[in-house]
């Protein structure tokens, strides 16, 4: 390859590390992301089929488990072919397809868990306002936004890093990610830093939303009645732990990229890469489904009626 042109592939090394276990990691992550398929699509079917659920925070969920199925099938059919194959070299095309398709579920999530912050918010917060403000409109172009937003943040990073001239083709991960592809850049890559710095500040915007309305839910929890407590913290306590799920997922996803733990713990380094995809998709329709009221009973009045 000449310098400062682009490679015609690049090289996942870190799948060199797990040698003779790809055999049972092909099995165990088959079984997982069955396992996150079904999950997502009982709660979207539940929730697409009972009148009763066809409300503000239940529709966001849908979008949520949908999200989920989006992210989960922008890595896991790649990665299981890649566990059984002696190489694992992946197109250019192939590789910035999969950094859109991982990066804009990863955005999405944040985007759509401030919605569902947001509704909280109101239903707590305002609850004489609450069919005023989340109307049906109101719904539609927040989710619009939400899926408008990954978009326009993500294409000027993505145009960026697809047209620098890179002098290498070997990503130390299991999947393409885009700050590993920087690395491999023969020039400069400042511009692309600032504009990635200034992305991630407007990517980590939502998080600092939805950590602002829960701590006014709990602020206004303080001054009510044991039983109000108690009927908050049930509606609000799947959106925290998901909340929180995914943003400790997304710090080990940082870190991961920012500084070589491969160096120090090649299994270590896997592991953490693949908590970014597979842990949020299979704990948010177990988080819903069995911590929500509504859902858990409109599940086993479906499924299980004998």
């Amino acid at each position: 390859m000449e310098n400062g042109s682009h490679p015609f592939y690049f090289n996942l090394t870190a799948f060199g590390n797990i040698g003779y276990y790809r055999y049972p990691a092909f099995i165990f992550c088959f079984l997982l992301y069955s396992v996150i398929v079904f999950a997502n699509v009982i709660i979207i079917l539940v929730i697409s089929r009972e009148k009763s659920l066809h409300q503000p925070m239940y529709i966001l969920i849908l979008c949520l488990c949908i999200n989920s199925l989006y992210g989960s099938a922008g890595f896991f059919p790649r990665f299981l072919i890649d566990l059984l194959s002696d190489t694992h070299a992946i197109s250019l095309p192939a590789c910035f397809t999969q950094i859109f398709f991982i990066y804009s579920y990863a955005t999405f999530e944040l985007t759509m868990m401030s919605a569902i912050a947001y509704d909280r918010y109101v239903a707590v917060c305002h609850p004489l306002h609450y069919h005023n403000k989340m109307t049906a409109n109101k719904v539609i172009t927040i989710v619009a936004a939400a899926y408008i937003y990954p978009v326009c943040v993500l294409s000027p990073s993505a145009c960026l890093s697809f047209t620098t001239p890179l002098c290498g083709n070997n990503i130390p991960k299991v999947f393409c990610a885009n700050w590993l592809v920087l690395k491999l850049s023969c020039v400069t890559t400042f511009i692309n830093n600032v504009v990635g710095l200034f992305l991630s500040g407007t990517i980590f915007a939502p998080l600092l939303f939805v950590a602002y309305t829960y701590v006014r839910i709990l602020l206004i929890c303080r001054k009510g009645t044991s039983e109000s407590r108690l009927k908050v913290l049930q509606s609000c306590l799947p959106h925290i732990v998901t909340f929180a799920n995914f943003a400790v997922s997304m710090f080990c996803d940082v870190v991961l990229s920012r500084f070589n733990i491969e160096e120090f713990s090649p299994f270590a380094a896997i592991v953490i890469s693949l908590e970014f995809v597979v842990i949020p998709p299979i704990v948010n329709p177990l988080m819903y489904g069995i911590k929500l009221q509504e859902i858990k009973k409109n599940i086993l009045k479906c499924y299980f009626k004998k």
